[in-house]
C-alpha cells in the first residue's frame, strides 16, 4: 500500500476538498441528473445528461482517490532545521538572470506552479532535496538546464 506525504496545509485542503465533494458537489450533480431526466426522451441524446453524468464519475473518483490517501498519510514538515525537505519555504537565486524565487515544497498532491508550490517529484524539488543555503544546484528541465543558489531556507 502506497505511503502518501503531506504537509499539514495539504492535509486540510484534501480534507475540505472531500468535505465539499461528499456534501455538495455529489448532491449538485444528482440533482442535474435528476432535471436532466425529466426532459423525457432517449437519454443517449441528451447532452446535458451526458455531461452530468461525466461530472459524477469525475467527482465519485476524486473522492476515492482522496479517501485512498487520507487512509495512508503521513505528515512531513521540514523537520531537520536547515535541510530542504517537505514545507520548507526556499528562496533561489537563478544564476542566469540573477532574479530571485521562492517556492515551498509541497508533495506532489498539493503542488500548485502557480502559488510557488512546487513538487519534491518534479525536476527543481527533487535536486532542493536535502541541500542547505549556500548550496547551487543545476536542474535539467525538458526545455533548459537552470543553476540556482539556495539563498534561504525557512
Amino acid at each position: 500500500m502506497k505511503e502518501y506525504r503531506l504537509t499539514q496545509e495539504g492535509l486540510k485542503m484534501l480534507q475540505s476538498e472531500l468535505d465539499d465533494l461528499v456534501k455538495n458537489k455529489r448532491k449538485e450533480v444528482a440533482e442535474r441528473l435528476r432535471e436532466s431526466k425529466e426532459f423525457g426522451g432517449d437519454l443517449t441524446e441528451n447532452p446535458e445528461y451526458e455531461h452530468a453524468k461525466n461530472d459524477q464519475a469525475f467527482i465519485e473518483g476524486r473522492i476515492e482517490q482522496i479517501s485512498e490517501i487520507l487512509q495512508n498519510y503521513i505528515i512531513v514538515e521540514n523537520e531537520i532545521k536547515g535541510r530542504i525537505d517537505l514545507g520548507a519555504v526556499v528562496i533561489l537565486k537563478d544564476m542566469d538572470d540573477k532574479k530571485e524565487k521562492k517556492f515551498k515544497i509541497v508533495s506532489s498532491i498539493e503542488s500548485d506552479p502557480e502559488k510557488n508550490k512546487i513538487s519534491d517529484e518534479s525536476p527543481v524539488g527533487k535536486a532542493l532535496l536535502n541541500k542547505i543555503a549556500g548550496d547551487t544546484i543545476t536542474v535539467k528541465t525538458p526545455v533548459t538546464t537552470k543553476t540556482y543558489k539556495i539563498i534561504d531556507i525557512s
